[in-house]
């Protein structure tokens, strides 16, 4: 039998991100739980309504998720920005992978809400891109954990 999981993400305080120019549905929420500056780490939860997107990026870090709620569907672009695999991860999945791949990332028909673990050796954790796969702005652990208290 398989465990339930129950995640109540009432409680969190979010950053509200939406963007009316992007040409696509990009509306998501995001809250930064730690980072480490020195370690180069940082923890995120991501949500997504319905079928909405976060920003077209690429990870540059190294990154572990872990689906809570709903769905997390992940779409490949290549370098000559053509779409490739198209990944639905359900709620419970688990995966790793290195920083490098440009992708497109939304919410199922129910959202989704997601954690990440993020390992960089620089800081650096993401590239928003424009549709020609150019770098509009570089994230990085110490600005996003900024106003954390880690103590």
């Amino acid at each position: 039998m398989k465990p339930k999981y129950n995640f109540d993400s009432d409680h969190i305080e979010w950053i509200h991100i939406q963007d009316p120019d992007a040409g696509y549905p990009c509306d998501y929420k995001m809250a930064v739980l730690g980072s480490d500056p020195k370690l180069g780490r940082l923890d995120l939860i991501v949500k997504w309504p319905p079928n909405s997107y976060c920003h077209f990026h690429r990870h540059v870090a190294d990154t572990t998720i872990l689906v809570l709620e709903g769905e997390q569907h992940i779409i490949d672009i290549a370098a000559d920005g053509t779409e490739g695999a198209h990944k639905v991860r359900p709620a419970g999945t688990y995966a790793s992978s290195p920083g490098g791949d440009a992708h497109m990332e939304h919410g199922g028909p129910e959202g989704a809400t997601v954690f990440f673990a993020l390992q960089s050796s620089d800081g650096r954790l993401f590239e928003t891109l424009d549709k020609d796969m150019n770098v509009l702005a570089s994230s990085t652990v110490e600005e996003m954990g900024q106003g954390l208290d880690q103590g």
